[in-house]
C-alpha cells in the first residue's frame, strides 16, 4: 500500500501530524557532508529523494528535490526551485535522467523500499547514495538499556542493507561511518558521549523514533537515565565514551553502481 495522509507524507511518518516545527538539533554534520559528497563523486545532476528540509543538499553542484510531506517542504529554505511532490516508488523522471541519487535517513519511511530503490535506479545512470542505519546494530548502543522500545522501532523500521543493495543492482560498496563527539546531526547515536542531550524532551523530538513510543516510555527513560547520571552509576559503565572521538555504531552508506 502505498496511501498518502492529508500532509502528503508517504511512508510510517505523517509530519503533519506530528508537527513541523525544527528545534534545530538536526543541522549537517561536514564530516557527515564529506563522506556523502566523496560517495557523489563529480556528478553534476542530483537527485534527492526523500529530502525533507534539504540537509546535506549543498554537498552536489545541481539537486532535485524530491518530498512528499508538505510540512517538510514547506520548512526548505528558499532556493532555485521547490521539492518536487512525489514519493520514491512513482518518480516522475524520464530513464536515467541523473547522473545520481542520494537518500539520506529517508529509506526507513517509504512504503516499499524495494520499490522505491528499483524506481531511483530507473531515473539514476550513476551511483545511488544511501546513508542510512544498520538495523542488525542499532542495537548495540547504550540507549537499549534505558528504552529499549525506541531501538526495537529502530530496528524494526530500517531495512536490511543486503535486500537494499539487491534492489539496487549493479556492484556496491557498504561504508561505516564514524560519528563525531561533537556531531551536529542529532540522531540518538549523535549522543553516545553526551547522554544528558537525551533527555532534553526537545532534543528527542527531532528524532522521529521517539515519535513512535508512548508517554511512559519516554518518561521511564528519563527517570532512569537521570538518576543513573546523578548516581555515577552511567559513567561506570559507559564513561569512557564521553572521550571517545568518533563512535562506530550503526551508521553506514551505502553506495551502488551500475555494471
Amino acid at each position: 500500500m502505498n496511501e498518502r495522509t492529508t500532509d502528503g507524507s508517504a511512508g510510517d511518518v505523517d509530519y503533519g501530524r506530528i508537527g513541523s516545527t525544527s528545534f534545530g538539533y538536526r543541522r549537517p554534520d561536514p564530516r557527515i557532508a564529506r563522506a556523502i559528497a566523496a560517495a557523489l563523486g563529480d556528478a553534476r545532476s542530483v537527485l534527492n529523494v526523500g529530502a525533507g528540509c534539504g540537509s546535506y543538499e549543498s554537498v552536489a553542484r545541481s539537486v532535485t528535490a524530491v518530498e512528499p510531506s508538505r510540512s517538510m517542504r514547506d520548512r526548505r529554505p528558499a532556493g532555485p526551485a521547490p521539492a518536487v511532490d512525489a514519493v520514491a516508488e512513482d518518480l516522475p523522471f524520464g530513464d536515467g535522467e541523473f547522473e545520481a541519487a542520494m537518500t539520506l535517513f529517508s529509506v526507513h519511511e517509504w512504503n516499499d523500499v524495494k520499490a522505491g530503490l528499483r524506481e531511483v535506479r530507473r531515473v539514476t545512470r550513476g551511483p545511488i547514495v544511501i546513508l542510512t542505519c544498520d538495523p542488525q546494530l542499532v542495537r548495540d548502543f547504550w540507549l537499549y538499556e534505558y528504552a529499549p522500545e525506541v531501538l526495537d522501532v529502530e530496528a524494526r523500521r530500517h531495512p536490511a542493507i543486503e535486500d537494499m543493495a539487491t534492489a539496487l543492482g549493479g556492484t556496491g560498496s557498504v561504508e561505516s561511518l564514524p560519528v563525531p563527539l561533537d556531531c551536529t546531526d542529532g540522531f540518538n547515536e549523535a549522543y553516545y558521549g553526551r547522554p544528558e542531550m537525551l533527555l532534553d524532551p526537545a532534543s528527542r523530538a527531532d528524532c522521529a523514533a521517539w515519535g513512535f513510543v508512548d508517554d511512559a516510555v519516554r518518561g521511564r527513560f528519563t527517570t532512569a537515565l537521570s538518576r543513573d547520571l546523578e548516581s555515577g552509576a552511567w559513567d561506570e559503565r559507559h564513561g569512557h565514551l564521553r572521550t571517545r572521538p568518533t563512535y562506530e555504531g550503526s551508521l553506514v552508506l551505502l553506495r551502488a553502481v551500475p555494471l
